[in-house]
């Protein structure tokens, strides 16, 4: 059992450093945790508090019947519980397989929220 870990907003010199203490207490959070979802939550609260501006994080998951992308654990705002048809940041990920990364969310082609 993980117990619960104060974290709060850090300044880093570099984004590096940023993501090298991210991966190192994520690996933390996960190495003695079987169960996926309780992971993605344990991830999505751990980005939510280190990450500076941002207002979600979190998790979707690929339904295969239902080609599409259906809300998993999360931290901030409501979000969209289903996404189809390809649109969002988030369906861009996964039909390019790879990172999406935007500046403003909203500028984003297909935007959907």
């Amino acid at each position: 059992m993980t117990s619960m870990v104060k974290l709060e907003k850090l300044n880093f010199e570099t984004k590096k450093q940023q993501y090298n203490f991210i991966a190192t207490k994520m690996t933390a959070l996960v190495s003695t945790e079987d169960d996926f979802i309780a992971n993605m939550a344990n991830g999505a609260a751990l980005l939510w508090n280190i990450l500076k501006d941002i207002n979600w994080s979190g998790f979707y998951l690929w339904n295969e019947e239902n080609k599409e992308l259906v809300l998993a654990p999360f931290c901030g705002m409501p979000a969209c519980t289903r996404l189809k048809d390809g649109k969002g940041v988030c369906n861009a990920a996964v039909i390019s397989r790879e990172t999406v990364v935007v500046k403003n969310v909203h500028e984003f082609p297909g935007h959907i929220a």
